[in-house]
């Protein structure tokens, strides 16, 4: 209206004013600021100084009808208030109101007397008959105004049935008298054919309802004669009104009158012209299958079921529709009194209903029933499952199973998914033949299948990865996470939050399921992904309860350590303000989850770090968080953290310049002051005993995290052992050989007058004992002595082991349900480790049995080879002495001649001396 800038224009003629200006004159005109008049205002005036008594009186005397409804509808919460001066004043100002009002009145009135009856706002039965009056004067109301009639689709019965279900609460508060004198006196003995349909319908309603009050004698001798006249109406509508009524009459009057006097109504119902009579006679003899015998079961109900279940006979679609329904409930109640051939009808019965107006079928039925049959197939599916025998699964409901899986309509999807934790806990260890079809609703592309799924997807996975075959699982496994992970991706992109959040919730099952290996390095990244980009709140906190369950539950310490020092640098430290933000709501959640000890070693300084920061917000969350940091501290053990909070509300106190973290600080200071004070001793007390009981779990779960490391490394080494012993044994032998090849082949080499003379000389030193054998035939003996000792050390090692492992068990059977529910996997793969490890012990003790033996090879062939060589010794000294004796042969030769010599010299000098003399 104003386009751009507006500028003046010149005055124009004195004929009138600017173009402007004119469309600016509408401000002129007087504006009406009222829509009502004076008169009006006046008479919708009340005086103030009325109670709310004496204003309801006022304005259902002398108030317009919207008033006048608006005060009855008020009426609860005035009885209430005050109960007497309501029923003794205003009560009877509705009565007379009520005679000649309208349909907005007449709902209003009898909405009120409705709530007020079920509340049990009254406390004595002479209100309760003021408005049992009133209910039966406007029961058969009826408005013949053109207003009531001409309203579009309104019906003209909607007063009378408000009124009809204020009476029917109202019985349920009355006494026997006043029901039977006020109530069936008037209404019941005149429910003959002469009244109007409607009275006759509200007869049969008032005679189910009446029948619970009284006993069974009264029951049988006035109700049910008046409820056989009734089932026997001229008109269907009041037949199917009076047989659904039939039902609660047999429990009130018991089961031989039933069998007697009930049951064959219900049969010749059964057979009646009209299809929802006879839908409604069956129903009803199926709710009372609990109350009939063995016989009557074999006679009466197993050949109404195969009737219905026939294919060949025309059966009423609404007969189909209902037998869908209760179709496990008949096969479950029936399963006693059926014969295999009847059993393998009502399984076939089943596959018909399952592919009910899919294409593949002949008889087409109506798309919205055949729908609704096959959702009701798959609420049956568990019952099912039962009535066949989880072994039979694979061959009898298995097809009709995947194909209700497969179904184009999603309500049938949806059904199936909401019953797929009931059907995968009745088949136990047999749960792997349904993984295809649990990785088929995973990937539906309807979000309604997830979401039904997800309800009770935890129990589905606890049995999935817990009762499966070990082999199969682990060749299934990667596509059952590849599934988990793609559909909270496809939750993810959506706008479902609220889907998101309970996927988050339902996959915190997981850190007591899968490895601590396989969850570390798939599930945990994703779901810190969500906590640092997802910008929905509540997602963002059941992703970090998610993420810090996995923390918790994570038995490898570098990964703990690991996960902190991300939550730390990404979160805590992060650039982004509302990282930090979400840090501290980690913080808060981690109370819940973590012990005090545990919090406060890896959250508490980081959170309190953040009073340094430049944001507001950041600062201003702290300090929401102060009292439940305070309260998670402990004197003496935390005094140090205690003086850093009181530093943290100090800087606060005295350098905060943004007035609303002023404010808050301010208001947690009181907090902090009465927080001592405040909590009462038996709630700290109960607080405390949930702290120790974390505590003693998480303490729990590093002693797993140390015996699992010690049997790795255990095994680890012997393994080594093992296969070093393996290679000396191999070596040993090897050398054996050699050496014996080798003393052949010198022995070989040598005369055989030298052989001779070794092997006597060798006979004649075995005979003779030496210094050197016993010296030598101890170290074998020293060498099993220190294999002995080997192997009761790590006896008694594995005894150690195992009493550690037992007292642990102990005390975690001990420990309350908290702790037992989270650490059962745990102890499962101790107990685990313990049997590979006693089989790891059996596999060393064989193998060192075998390694006894070679030692003991090993020690025949060094005796051997030490027999050789001391032959080789006696035979070297042989030759020694030999060529000894030459030499003093040689010598007394060379001795001899010296002496001729001598003696020829000595003669020579003799006789030369002779010749000189």
């Amino acid at each position: 209206m104003f386009p751009g800038r507006m500028t003046l224009s010149p005055p124009g003629p004195p004929g009138g004013p600017p173009e402007e200006l004119q469309e600016l004159a509408f401000i002129d005109r007087p504006i009406r600021r009222s829509l009502k008049t004076a008169e009006e205002i006046d008479q919708l005036t009340v005086d103030e100084d009325l109670n709310d008594v004496e204003r309801a009186v006022y304005l259902l005397s002398v108030g317009q009808e919207v008033q006048r409804a608006s005060v009855i509808s008020n009426l609860p919460s005035l009885v209430r208030q005050n109960p007497a001066e309501t029923f003794r004043r205003v009560v009877p100002k509705v009565r007379e109101v009520l005679n000649g009002a309208g349909a907005e009145i007449q709902l209003a009135a009898a909405t009120s007397f409705l709530t007020i009856l079920q509340d049990d706002i009254i406390l004595i039965h002479t209100h309760t008959y003021s408005i049992l009056k009133t209910v039966l004067l406007h029961l058969n109301h009826r408005d013949t105004g053109p207003d009531w009639m001409d309203s579009p689709g309104f019906c003209l019965l909607v007063v009378s049935s408000a009124w009809l279900e204020t009476l029917l609460s109202a019985i349920n508060a009355l006494p026997k008298e006043t029901i039977k004198q006020e109530v069936l006196n008037p209404l019941l003995y005149q429910s003959q054919l002469s009244h109007s349909l409607q009275a006759r319908l509200a007869a049969c309603r008032i005679l189910g309802k009446a029948s619970c009050k009284f006993d069974s004698l009264i029951v049988k001798k006035e109700l049910l004669p008046l409820a056989r006249s009734l089932s026997r109406d001229t008109e269907s509508e009041v037949r199917v009104c009076m047989c659904r009524q039939l039902e609660s009459m047999a429990r009130a009057i018991g089961v031989d009158d039933t069998r007697t006097e009930l049951l064959p109504e219900l049969l010749e119902l059964a057979g009646d012209e009209e299809s929802r009579v006879r839908l409604a006679a069956f129903d009803s003899i199926i709710g009372l299958m609990e109350m009939m015998d063995g016989d009557d079961r074999l006679h009466l109900l197993v050949p109404l079921v195969m009737s219905a279940c026939d294919v060949s006979s025309q059966v009423d679609e609404g007969i189909t529709v209902s037998l869908s329904f209760q179709f496990g409930k008949l096969c479950s109640g029936l399963a006693g009194s059926l014969s295999e051939e009847q059993k393998r009808l009502l399984l076939q019965k089943f596959q018909v209903l399952c592919i009910t107006g899919l294409p593949t079928e002949e008889n087409q039925m109506d798309v919205g029933e055949s729908t609704l049959i096959r959702c009701n197939c798959c609420y049956n599916l568990p019952a099912m499952v039962a009535f066949v025998d989880p072994a039979h699964f694979l061959c009898d409901i298995h097809p009709s199973f995947s194909g209700l899986c497969s179904d184009p309509e999603v309500s049938v999807r949806r059904s199936v998914a909401a019953s797929f934790h009931q059907v995968v806990k009745l088949l136990g260890s047999n749960v792997h033949v349904v993984h295809k079809e649990l990785l088929l609703l995973l990937q539906d592309s309807a979000l309604e299948v997830l979401d039904a799924l997800m309800n009770h997807l935890d129990e589905t996975l606890e049995v999935v990865l817990s009762r499966g075959d070990n082999l199969i699982l682990d060749n299934k496994l990667p596509e059952l996470l590849s599934a988990l992970l793609a559909a909270e991706q496809k939750v993810g992109s959506s706008l479902r939050w609220r889907l998101h959040e309970k996927l988050l919730h339902r996959y915190s099952c997981l850190s007591r399921l899968l490895p601590g290996e396989l969850l570390h390095q798939t599930f945990s990244v994703r779901i810190f992904i969500i906590l640092t980009t997802n910008k929905v709140l509540p997602v963002q906190k059941e992703a970090a309860r998610t993420f810090c369950t996995f923390l918790r539950y994570n038995r490898k310490q570098e990964q703990r350590q690991e996960m902190m020092e991300r939550l730390i640098r990404d979160l805590a430290q992060g650039r982004s303000y509302w990282n930090r933000l979400r840090f501290l709501d980690v913080c808060e959640i981690a109370t819940e989850i973590f012990s005090r000890k545990y919090f406060n070693k890896h959250f508490l300084i980081p959170a309190l770090e953040l009073v340094h920061d430049p944001v507001a917000n950041v600062r201003y969350k702290l300090c929401q968080l102060l009292p439940r940091l305070r309260s998670s501290l402990r004197l003496p053990a935390d005094k140090l953290l205690l003086q850093r909070l009181d530093f943290c509300v100090q800087k606060f106190l005295c350098r905060e310049k943004d007035k609303d973290v002023v404010a808050m600080i301010r208001k947690t200071v009181l907090e902090l002051d009465k927080l001592d004070l405040s909590e009462p001793f038996h709630k700290r007390h109960e607080w405390d005993l949930l702290d120790q009981k974390k505590e003693k779990e998480e303490m729990l779960l590093l002693e797993m995290e140390q015996l699992e490391r010690q049997q790795s490394d255990g095994k680890l080494n012997s393994d080594k052992h093992v296969e070093r012993k393996r290679r000396d044994s191999k070596t040993s032998l090897s050398s054996a050989k050699s050496m014996s090849v080798s003393s052949s082949t010198g022995s070989s080499s040598s005369g055989k007058e030298t052989r001779k003379a070794k092997l006597s000389r060798s006979r004649s030193l075995s005979s003779q004992p030496t210094s050197s054998k016993p010296v030598n035939s101890d170290r074998p003996k020293a060498k099993d002595l220190s294999g002995s000792s080997g192997l009761g050390k790590s006896t008694r090692d594995d005894s150690v082991r195992t009493a550690h492992f037992t007292l642990t068990t102990q005390s975690t059977s001990s420990m309350p349900v908290l702790i037992r529910s989270k650490t059962t996997s745990l102890l499962d793969q101790a107990s685990l480790l313990e049997q590979r490890e006693h089989r790891t012990s059996t596999l060393d003790h064989r193998t060192g049995n075998r390694d006894h033996r070679n030692h003991m090879m090993e020690h025949r062939t060094s005796s051997l080879e030490e027999r050789e060589h001391r032959t080789s010794t006696l035979d070297h000294r042989d030759h020694r002495t030999s060529t000894l004796g030459q030499r003093s042969k040689t010598m007394e030769r060379g001795s001899g001649m010296k002496d001729s010599q001598t003696r020829k010299l000595s003669m020579n000098r003799k006789s030369n001396s002779l010749q000189s003399e």
